[in-house]
C-alpha cells in the first residue's frame, strides 16, 4: 500500500530528494506522540498525492559552471 502512496506522491513532486525532504518536514510538524509514525507518514504521502501538501517556493535551477579542460603535461 505504501508503494502506491509513494508512486502517487512522486507524480506530484518528481524530484526524489525534494519529496523526501518535504515528507520529513511534514512528519516533524504534524506527528502526534500518541500515533504511530508510520500512520503519520502514510497520511502525509496521501495528502501529497492529492496535492494538499507540497513544498513552498522552489529555488531557481541554475546550471553548474563549465569545467575547464584538464591540462596534463607529459613526464620526462
Amino acid at each position: 500500500m505504501r508503494s502506491e502512496l509513494v508512486y502517487k506522491a512522486g507524480l506530484k513532486i518528481e524530484n526524489r530528494f525534494l519529496l523526501a525532504s518535504t515528507m520529513m518536514r511534514a512528519v516533524q510538524k504534524l506527528h502526534v506522540n500518541s500515533r504511530r509514525t508510520e500512520d503519520t507518514l502514510n497520511t502525509i504521502l496521501a495528502e501529497i498525492g492529492e496535492s494538499r501538501y507540497t513544498h513552498g517556493n522552489l529555488p531557481e535551477v541554475v546550471p553548474p559552471p563549465p569545467i575547464e579542460a584538464l591540462l596534463v603535461a607529459p613526464i620526462g
